[in-house]
């Protein structure tokens, strides 16, 4: 089997919610989510999504995708899109760097590799773990009050993970989550994310304000160093995200105790392949994982979706559900939430197809 022509479509994602926002006063409207398309001589196609959090989040833009695309679809033609490690290495040798562009093609040939093998994804990923698996909602920056009643809403449509977005004014912040901790019930679980929004001194500051709370605090601080330092003054669960980009940092994470809790993020580590290595890693050190990605509509929730149904139950912390979040549903089959929880497709590959209607005409061709 050999690739033929690799295709990227363009789509808008609104949200229901209108506006998303989280530390600094970023913000998003409407996310630009890239959905790539891998073609073969065996007439078995596979899909793939790279939905970057605006250009202002990680070393990462819409664009760009495209426009990586464009320089490393020529490399891969002819390529067997089966043999997913050597087609890492072609893609690694060929683009230095810029993990995200790879994402969506290797998403794409774990999609084909599952329907030529008759298997989901999840299946070859390491396979199962039970029926579904607990999913968080992001809580987007309001206020106290405001979030507290956001948070009221999704945990009676389900949820019992909650992720704030904090980083901001340390007082305003302390005050979210105290007033969200008041709604909770037994069982729910509360993460203050900072989103890297703080400097050490306010993030101490919050530490020492909510110091009677059961939350989580995540990726306080821009830097490893002072998240660390952080980390090294709360008895609080410590979860660890932006930093969190490869095997190195992740050896170096568990070595120095730096967290309980880390994500891993899809298009971060630059697709499935990847991010299976860093969860297989985590697994074998007992260090509990989010399985999630940047954004993404159906099919990221679908690759999703695939690897954490395949992560041992007992170290998946939580995951999610981004088609949930946005207007426009880009495929069919993919998985929906119930309950506040989630389940991978029993069916061939993601087990989804695209809307061809909905994604348009491709924006970039390559074959």
């Amino acid at each position: 089997m050999r690739i033929t022509r690799i295709l990227a479509y363009r789509v808008d994602l609104p949200l229901h919610e209108t506006t998303y926002k989280w530390s600094g006063g970023k913000s998003v409207t409407v996310f630009d989510s890239t959905v790539v398309r891998v073609e073969t001589d065996a007439g078995i196609v596979g899909h793939g999504e790279v939905c970057p959090l605006g250009p202002f989040y990680l070393p990462a833009y819409a664009e760009g995708v495209r426009s990586g695309i464009r320089e490393l679809g020529p490399h891969l033609i002819g390529a067997d899109p089966r043999q997913l490690t050597k087609l890492n290495g072609v893609m690694d040798a060929a683009l230095k760097g810029h993990a995200y562009v790879k994402s969506g093609i290797d998403i794409a040939c774990w999609d084909i590799l599952g329907q030529f093998a008759g298997l989901p994804v999840c299946e070859l990923l390491g396979g199962r773990y039970g029926d579904d698996f607990h999913l968080y909602r992001a809580i987007s920056q309001e206020s106290p009050d405001a979030m507290a009643a956001r948070v009221a809403a999704y945990r009676a449509e389900g949820y019992r993970r909650f992720q704030l977005k904090v980083g901001g004014d340390p007082d305003v912040d302390i005050a979210r989550i105290h007033a969200v901790a008041a709604v909770l019930q037994p069982g729910d679980r509360l993460i203050a994310d900072a989103n890297t929004g703080w400097t050490q001194h306010e993030a101490m500051r919050v530490v020492k304000g909510v110091r009677d709370v059961d939350v989580y605090l995540e990726q306080p601080c821009l830097s490893y160093e002072e998240c660390l330092s952080v980390r090294q003054h709360t008895n609080h669960p410590f979860v660890l995200d932006e930093n969190i980009d490869g095997l190195d940092v992740l050896l170096r994470a568990r070595a120095d105790l730096a967290m309980d809790v880390v994500n891993l993020k899809i298009s971060k580590f630059g697709g499935l392949t990847k991010t299976r290595q860093a969860r297989d890693l985590c697994a074998s050190m007992g260090v509990a994982m989010t399985i999630e990605d940047s954004w993404g509509g159906d099919i990221v929730t679908a690759a999703i979706a695939h690897l954490a149904h395949s992560t041992p139950t007992p170290l998946l912390f939580t995951s999610t559900d981004f088609n949930s979040y946005v207007t426009v549903s880009i495929a069919e089959g993919a998985p929906q939430r119930v309950n506040g929880r989630l389940a991978a497709s029993t069916k061939p590959g993601l087990g989804i197809t695209p809307r061809l209607n909905v994604l348009g005409a491709p924006v970039v061709v390559v074959e």
